[in-house]
């Protein structure tokens, strides 16, 4: 999916909030190198590697190689935390694996980068009215089916927090087809609130998966930038589960066959999609 006119005001946006948040002084300098950037940025790329070159900038301007490090690690011990309380509920579930599919979906809601900017209690408001919430398109049956014949399974994740709900995707999945190889794959480098593998092993995402990181410091997953071992475990998936906005941004136009997970956040995904804001999405491509 290529960049569209609307994000740039989202990510100009980004810039001066993260800028706030870490303490840069010299904004202005800052701001005339992202300038420069977007003025000769070519329209065919796609918003997630536009943001992840702009947090690079970032970086270097605030010395700080991983500026939400404390961000990251707060909301994961949050959210692990209650991870007992949500598997008790999938257990009692009529259909765990479709309640295990919906934490994982509402989870992308957990979205603190600076764009979104979601509060604690709306995200907490969410899970408490999660089952209320309607997809806007539901695949999710399929996905059971495929992952019963599966051999390797790659799940693409999004957020620190979220990659918590994840885990609990993850072990329904080896419960449901326990010969198949799971992997799981994260960000290469910091990159805003994105999970990287420090996170995923601080959720115990290892007790179910490999994990894998993909080389690059992009929002999402940009094939093109990420390293060669994760294009061949890439292009060796039976199956591949993509998490959240970015991914969907960077893989929606893949001939592969894709599950995207996500909550459509904004306008642009959402009119992509063909679906409304606020919705719930299990989609095969």
């Amino acid at each position: 999916m290529k960049m569209h006119d609307k994000c740039l005001p989202c990510v100009v946006n980004q810039v001066i909030k993260v800028a706030n948040i870490t303490g840069i002084n010299d904004k202005e300098t800052l701001l005339s190198e992202v300038f420069a950037y977007l003025s000769k940025m070519d329209f065919e790329t796609t918003t997630p590697e536009v943001i992840g070159d702009i947090f690079g900038m970032i970086k270097k301007h605030t010395n700080n190689p991983d500026p939400y490090k404390e961000t990251r690690n707060y909301y994961n011990t949050l959210f692990l935390k209650l991870l007992p309380e949500f598997e008790k509920k999938i257990e009692q579930a009529e259909n765990p694996f479709q309640l295990a599919i919906r934490y994982a979906i509402v989870g992308n809601i957990i979205d603190f980068n600076p764009i979104h900017n979601t509060l604690l209690e709306d995200i907490y408001d969410c899970f408490e009215k999660m089952e209320q919430l309607e997809f806007g398109i539901d695949d999710s049956k399929k996905l059971m089916e495929n992952i019963s014949d599966a051999k390797i399974l790659l799940y693409l994740g999004d957020n620190c927090g979220e990659i918590c709900m994840d885990k609990l995707l993850v072990k329904k999945i080896k419960e449901l087809n326990p010969s198949v190889k799971i992997l799981f794959g994260v960000r290469g480098k910091p990159v805003v609130n994105d999970s990287i593998a420090e996170d995923a092993y601080a959720v115990g995402i290892d007790e179910y998966a490999e994990v894998i990181d993909n080389g690059d410091g992009s929002l999402g997953t940009v094939l093109n930038r990420t390293s060669t071992e994760f294009k061949e475990a890439y292009k060796k998936a039976d199956i591949v589960i993509a998490k959240g906005q970015a991914n969907y941004e960077c893989l929606s136009e893949e001939n592969k066959n894709i599950y995207f997970l996500l909550m459509t956040k904004c306008d642009v995904i959402a009119k992509d999609i063909n679906v409304e804001e606020k919705k719930m999405i299990c989609m095969n491509k």
